[in-house]
């Protein structure tokens, strides 16, 4: 199985200058645990995940005064929607990380997490009955 086939094509994009408040609202609204950070004054793109907004918060860090640009990530590795599932998770383990973008072309096309690659590995088939993901 492929990442195109286990990516979230959801893709939120946000600014550096977003607040971790305005960051955390909206990926919460989608249900999502990472956005992508575009910088159009470098050309870059980075992520933010849940873990880094938890991270500042529990610092006590003002997530109405810190920005984005702050906690991003920006030595990203990206996926290719044609990686297969273990190249993604091999990348995820090596680099301690739960999220890859997938770029396919100029931009991003989707978000692979951890939680994408065991749902297409531990089908609904396979489940106990009743137990949800």
């Amino acid at each position: 199985m492929l990442v195109r086939d286990a990516m979230s094509t959801l893709v939120l994009t946000i600014g550096p200058a977003h607040t971790l408040r305005q960051a955390a609202r909206l990926m919460s609204a989608r249900r999502i645990g990472a956005a992508v950070v575009h910088d159009p004054d470098t050309c870059g793109l980075g992520i933010i995940t849940e873990r880094d907004i938890l991270d500042a918060v529990g610092a006590g860090l003002d997530p109405d005064a810190e920005t984005a640009s702050t906690h991003t990530t920006t030595d990203v590795v990206f996926a290719s929607p044609t990686w297969t599932l273990e190249e993604a998770a091999e990348a995820m383990t090596h680099g301690g990380f739960r999220h890859l973008i997938v770029l396919d072309g100029d931009g991003p096309v989707g978000i692979v997490s951890v939680r994408d690659i065991i749902r297409c590995w531990a089908p609904a088939r396979r489940r106990p009955a009743g137990m949800a993901l």
